[in-house]
């Protein structure tokens, strides 16, 4: 109960709602070396902490995951941030997507484009508070990183209901904007769209201290039949950009040309987020078939780099992102598209070794008509570990997390997350570091950690040594940024390590209690 007590009253403190008193604190003096007994004058220090990015899509299209409603109240989608969020951490995920541009809108503060129709029913209808710096606020109290997700490409999703906003491109950019199925779809044909996504893209690197910036599968839409001829599908309507770039001498064929308006635009992302946020990483997450002749045998279905012009396998030999997360939205027994195979296609498919997070269809767990075993998620993520092991997945989605849904949740916390990880590190990116951890203890035997030196931590990396009827053993934990930790018994071992922006150790500091 202290723990939670301390916990609930630290996660409130961002908000301005302080912290409980106690009735003294004392410093605790690190202790410069620990000998184990009969080791021979060996040093009895932990491992390096576990690593492994566990997150969670929240995604704000059609009220997936949030708001769970149109219209709500500004507390009530405050609130249900909250407890989004809690789940996310008593699960002990260490990272959240959010969904911040679904069609040219803004779940955020923003002059370029109007507010997302998604969180009071109609499109540029201002909420009252600015969601992604309550989201950032809150996820960041509680120790996880916030990525933000944008859709480059979408001007309008399929079940939107509200009049598009004066200052939508499908209004101000028509010639940008063109409709494709019954969907409204930015043309990336068009170079003047680019630099418009491009300028989102820096307003939310500037103005918000996000973790990273991740797009998903969405580049040429998805092909929809031809309703004149059925056996065909219908071609995405970009003339008016093809005629101009072979007027201006062009030389690529039609396929070749869509795939470089892509290409062009994610090299020039990478380098924008490097640029204005350096410590952010440039996610994305694309259909989980590779491309046909990259393809390990039997394994067959839609070819994204011949139908949504999307050339990953580029991206990735180029180094133009920080991590992927193929989206291998299958179970393993699927022998067209088997998630084993895949996973270790893509993983055979990258030179410079960036991060490989697979996402995982959450959603679909326990659904055993669907050929989706209750047992499914946690053997996927089993098969993560085994090396040469990926380091990260992602679960689509948080809703089905925090629902619990027919036990999933339970069954990853006390499985495959019964032990905490901190995000990989991300070894080609550098950030400030952080000093040395000061210890204060209460005298309730709770703790509180500090840095005075260095970049300001965000969280704290634990590990606690504990003698229990005669035997030794050490027990991780990630404490959020507040520092504050459960009591600890007197003869308690403590090693402890301050944690940066982009989750790096500053030195370790043991105290024993």
């Amino acid at each position: 109960m202290q723990r939670r007590l301390l916990m609930t009253a630290a996660l409130a403190a961002p908000l301005g709602l302080g912290l409980p008193g106690c009735s003294s604190w004392r410093e605790v003096a690190p202790s410069p070396a620990v000998l184990v007994p009969g080791s021979n004058g060996a040093l009895d220090l932990p491992p390096p902490p576990p690593r492994e990015f566990r997150a969670a899509w929240v995604a704000t299209v059609a009220n997936i995951d949030w708001p769970s409603r149109k219209g709500l109240s500004d507390a009530q989608q405050i609130a249900e941030i909250r407890a989004l969020l809690d789940s996310a951490q008593a699960l002990r995920l260490n990272a959240i997507v959010l969904q911040v541009r679904t069609s040219a809108d803004a779940l955020y503060r923003s002059t370029l484009e109007p507010w997302s129709e998604y969180l009071t029913g109609v499109q540029g209808q201002a909420p009252g508070y600015d969601p992604l710096a309550v989201w950032l606020t809150e996820a960041h109290a509680r120790g996880l990183e916030l990525h933000a997700w944008i859709n480059p490409y979408r001007a309008r999703q399929s079940g939107a209901k509200s009049a598009a906003a004066a200052n939508h491109l499908s209004r101000t950019r028509p010639d940008w904007v063109k409709r494709y199925g019954d969907q409204l779809w930015i043309d990336p044909g068009e170079p003047e769209a680019a630099q418009h996504t491009l300028a989102i893209c820096r307003d939310l690197l500037s103005r918000y201290a996000i973790d990273g910036l991740h797009i998903d599968d969405y580049f040429y839409p998805y092909p929809v039949p031809d309703p004149a001829l059925r056996s065909q599908e219908l071609d995405f309507p970009d003339d008016p950009s093809w005629q101009r770039y072979l007027a201006q001498g062009g030389t690529l064929d039609r396929a070749n040309w869509r795939r470089d308006n892509v290409d062009r635009l994610v090299e020039r992302l990478y380098a924008l987020v490097r640029e204005v946020r350096p410590t952010a990483r440039l996610g994305i997450s694309p259909f989980g078939l590779p491309r046909p002749d990259l393809r390990p045998a039997g394994i067959a279905g839609f070819s994204q780099f011949d139908k949504l012009y999307a050339n990953v396998e580029r991206w990735m030999a180029m180094g133009w992102l920080d991590y992927l997360a193929p989206q291998l939205y299958w179970p393993r027994a699927q022998a067209p598209q088997a998630f084993e195979p895949l996973m270790r296609a893509w993983q055979g498919l990258n030179p410079q070794q960036r991060h490989l997070w697979p996402g995982l269809f959450t959603s679909k767990a326990g659904n055993e008509s669907d050929g989706w075993p209750a047992d499914e998620i946690p053997a996927q993520i089993e098969l993560t570990r085994v090396a040469p092991g990926t380091g990260g997945h992602l679960h689509f989605s948080m809703v089905a997390l925090q629902q619990n849904r027919r036990g999933l949740a339970d069954r990853l916390r006390e499985g495959v997350y019964a032990q905490p990880a901190l995000p990989p590190e991300t070894p080609w990116l550098s950030a400030p570091s952080c000093g040395a951890v000061h210890l204060l203890r209460a005298t309730d035997g709770s703790i509180k950690l500090t840095t005075q030196d260095g970049a300001a931590p965000r969280g704290y990396a634990l590990w606690q040594r504990t003698v229990h009827r005669g035997e030794a053993a050490w027990r991780f934990e990630a404490v959020p940024p507040h520092g504050l930790w459960t009591p600890v018994q007197p003869g308690d071992r403590l090693v402890v390590s301050a944690l940066n922006t982009l989750q790096q150790e500053g030195p370790r500091a043991v105290f024993v209690m």
